[in-house]
């Protein structure tokens, strides 16, 4: 689905194949019906005129029944071909639309949501090649108008190969001979008809083709334009409380309007073009439809080949051949459009299919070589020659680990400046980080997991959210209702199966520090063999932090663990007790691991941790040592 045809007949060629086939036959069914409709029409309209004109006509003697069987007929025809075939090809058309896009829709889930992460490493561009710009638009809309156009686009198709054939037989049927075009015989008002056909439609043909590609440049333009508003609106509403609390409207406002200034400048543009080639269609239908369509019939008609009848009945259905071969430039905006939702839609898949292999993509702009590996769990998680780099062949790595190595059961805490590559360290053993160098070799059968500091969650049951990454259907009831009251979250145990409460989504329901808890409550009951905590406890207090580890350490007696945190020093059971037994220091972009320096006193300890004011930090000190 790279290219453009190969992304128009996927679906045709897929495991839906049966549903496609046979939903596309109706409408070719319906469309050769409707064309032959036409036909019916045509000579209706004759019938009628006839009866018409030649109402006062003394061989004429029921006029009034002739004139209103026939204007019946002209009606019943119409109910038949525009309320019948085109309104059941409409219905089933929509049907394939639906089931296309859907299959579309899930093609691209399942390979942005890949155990590849291909959704993350797709938000990266590579050399010379920018990063897809709006995902979600490119899946949603994109794909949603490209379906629906190319459908129309195919029946209007469908429409003019059928009509070519039963008008263009009834035309040569009904064709006679032209004053100067004998040597034609009796094809010659036939041919004058084609002739009108082929000369008309492809050179107005061409001054929509140009016209078109303007609006699909436009139509480009103002989808990304919009894309970018709506990003940036999505998320304004997800940082509403950090702009509120920073009483920065003002600056978003700006922000809204700067992005805004794009669409309208695009959409201005593209009205003005929109309106030319409105005008263009217009003109171009009354001369189709009231010149062109009667001038062929108009010399024989004249040197009395035709009644008025036939002259009627040959000009109609000229006049539909017209119609049906314009399809191109009745739809030449969505043609437009068809072009630019494809278009976006081609690049995503193109993303996706580049990131597959990550290391080899992320080579194309940087140094990418990392080796990952498996060991004895014995051995827990080992790190070797380690460099970190950014973008940028010749870029200076800002972190390097010589060798490091964590022992089953083991708990590390890493402590460094800001920015001095904490994070980038654990998403580096975890994959996610994509320029540098170094192996690092995995506990072999050992479940990681990775808890970050910002917890967002998706809208799904209390109990999905507890049971992911895996299914709520992996673990019981009481199992989950067990994590959730060890996490110190017992109070929604009774809202398990909801995915809101009281109108809101749990991310909108549970605070910061509740979302850590939870964050417990799935360690807790997955029992990972190996913790990551990246400032994972930021929103908790003193006491909550405490608990946080007592219920890993108490409930996870074998998880190696390796954590980030702010505090000065990392925390201590209600008891004194250490819960980390060796520190990663990063000073000077070089990571140096060892065991954590002997236990200072729980009283000083804290206060190290928890600093209060010095009168309070005084008091708390055994007498014996403030008399030291």
């Amino acid at each position: 689905m790279r290219s453009f045809w190969g992304l128009m007949r996927a679906y045709w060629f897929s495991d839906r194949w049966v549903e496609a086939w046979t939903l596309t036959l109706v409408i070719a069914l319906f469309t050769a019906l409707s064309s032959k409709a036409g036909v019916w029409f045509a000579e209706a309209s004759g019938e009628l005129v006839n009866s018409i004109a030649f109402y006062h006509d003394a061989a004429n003697t029921t006029p009034l029944a002739s004139l209103l069987t026939n204007a019946g007929i002209l009606i019943l025809l119409v109910v038949l071909k525009d309320a019948g075939f085109t309104g059941i090809r409409t219905f089933v058309s929509a049907t394939l639309h639906r089931k296309w896009r859907g299959w579309l829709d899930s093609r691209f889930n399942e390979a942005l949501l890949d155990t590849n992460h291909t959704h993350f490493h797709a938000q990266h561009g590579s050399s010379g090649t920018a990063a897809p710009d709006n995902i979600d638009q490119r899946v949603q809309e994109s794909i949603k108008d490209m379906t629906g156009g190319a459908i129309g686009l195919a029946m209007g198709v469908m429409a003019v190969a059928t009509s070519l054939y039963f008008v263009g037989q009834k035309l040569l049927e009904t064709s006679v001979e032209v004053k100067g075009l004998e040597f034609l015989g009796s094809y010659g008002s036939a041919v004058l008809a084609f002739l009108a056909v082929a000369i008309y439609v492809p050179l107005n043909t061409w001054i929509a083709v140009k016209l078109g590609r303007l609006l699909e440049r436009l139509n480009i333009m103002m989808q990304q334009s919009e894309g970018s508003y709506r990003g940036e609106l999505t998320t304004f509403l997800r940082r509403s409380f950090h702009v509120a609390a920073s009483q920065g409207e003002n600056v978003q406002k700006t922000m809204h309007d700067r992005l805004y200034v794009d669409i309208d400048r695009t959409w201005a543009r593209l009205n003005i073009v929109n309106t030319s080639y409105r005008s263009f269609e217009l003109v171009y239908n009354f001369i189709g439809a009231r010149i062109v369509a009667y001038a062929p019939g108009l010399v024989p008609y004249i040197h009395n080949r035709f009644d008025l009848k036939g002259y009627i009945t040959g000009s109609e259905m000229v006049n539909s051949l017209i119609s049906q071969c314009s399809w191109f430039i009745h739809v030449m905006p969505s043609i437009a459009a068809l072009r630019a939702n494809s278009q976006r839609v081609t690049e995503l898949a193109n993303a996706i299919e580049n990131v597959q292999h990550p290391q080899e993509f992320y080579s194309l702009t940087g140094c990418s070589d990392f080796r990952y590996d498996r060991q004895n769990p014995v051995f827990g998680l080992t790190i070797q020659k380690l460099e970190l780099t950014h973008q940028g062949e010749d870029a200076t790595p800002f972190l390097s680990a010589a060798n490091l190595r964590f022992r089953r059961g083991e708990w590390t805490f890493l402590k460094g400046e800001s920015g001095c590559g904490k994070t980038s360290l654990i998403k580096a053993i975890n994959g996610l980080w994509p320029y540098g160098r170094g192996t690092i070799v995995f506990p072999e059968g050992v479940e990681s997991f990775y808890a970050a500091q910002e917890v967002k969650l998706q809208q799904v049951s209390l109990k999905q959210l507890v049971c992911l990454p895996g299914s709520e259907h992996d673990h019981t009831d009481t199992q989950v209702a067990s994590a959730l009251h060890r996490a110190g979250l017992g109070d929604f145990i009774e809202h398990m199966a909801d995915e809101t409460r009281e109108g809101m989504n749990w991310d909108q329901v549970l605070s910061g520090g509740q979302k850590q808890k939870l964050v417990v409550a799935r360690i807790v009951l997955q029992q990972p063999g190996l913790l990551f905590l990246d400032e994972a406890t930021g929103a908790l207090d003193p006491e909550g932090k405490i608990a946080f580890h007592q219920a890993i350490k108490d409930h996870c007696p074998d998880v190696t663990v390796i954590s980030i945190m702010h505090e000065a020093v990392p925390p201590r059971s209600l008891s004194g007790a250490e819960f980390y037994h060796s520190i990663v220091t990063i000073a000077d972009g070089v990571a140096t691991k060892k065991p954590l320096a002997p236990s200072l006193p729980v009283e000083l300890t804290t206060i190290l941790a928890h600093p209060r004011p010095v009168e309070e930090k005084w008091l708390r000190f055994p007498r014996r040592m403030r008399q030291k």
